[in-house]
């Protein structure tokens, strides 16, 4: 993993400056009738990326320790997303609040064209209590140790 954190690095420039890019396939079974990918094959691009983060920035190594749920998602399209096509996902965490963070994604082709941006709102989680709980310390001090800042706090809807 720290050779892939070392090659992500160096693409960090030409990914629109994220720190964190994952590689994401475009699939066959992604193309609807119109020859490209269907439009809600964006927000799984997504979520597989973010999941990785999560996975290496945020030390969680499984799904039962998934400590947040989506609250919000927004995808602006800028170009069609065509198969085959091995996907460039650059995820950042753009802001902390007390009980929720902000990402930022940009979507591009193998030759670096931009092809979607997204944005999601996040909230921490309690599963088993059922509710949302604070962002935890740890958890703030990794994000913003990987992102190399501290980030903005965010108050509404927190």
């Amino acid at each position: 993993m720290a050779q892939r954190r070392e090659e992500q690095g160096r693409e960090e420039k030409e990914a629109g400056g994220f720190r964190f890019v994952d590689r994401v396939p475009v699939r066959f079974r992604d193309v609807d009738i119109g020859g490209h990918a269907h439009h809600s094959e964006v927000l799984i691009y997504i979520e597989e990326a973010r999941w990785r983060y999560w996975e290496e920035v945020a030390g969680r190594k499984g799904v039962e320790e998934v400590d947040y749920i989506l609250a919000e998602a927004r995808v602006r399209y800028h170009q069609r997303i065509l198969y085959p096509d091995l996907l460039r996902v650059g995820v950042r965490v753009s802001s902390l609040g007390r009980k929720h963070f902000e990402m930022a994604y940009e979507v591009r082709s193998g030759d670096e064209e931009l092809l979607a941006s997204a944005w999601t709102t996040q909230v921490m989680y309690d599963y088993e209590g059922g509710e949302s709980v604070r962002v935890p310390a740890e958890l703030r001090e990794r994000i913003e140790a990987f992102e190399g800042e501290p980030l903005p706090v965010r108050r509404s809807g927190s």
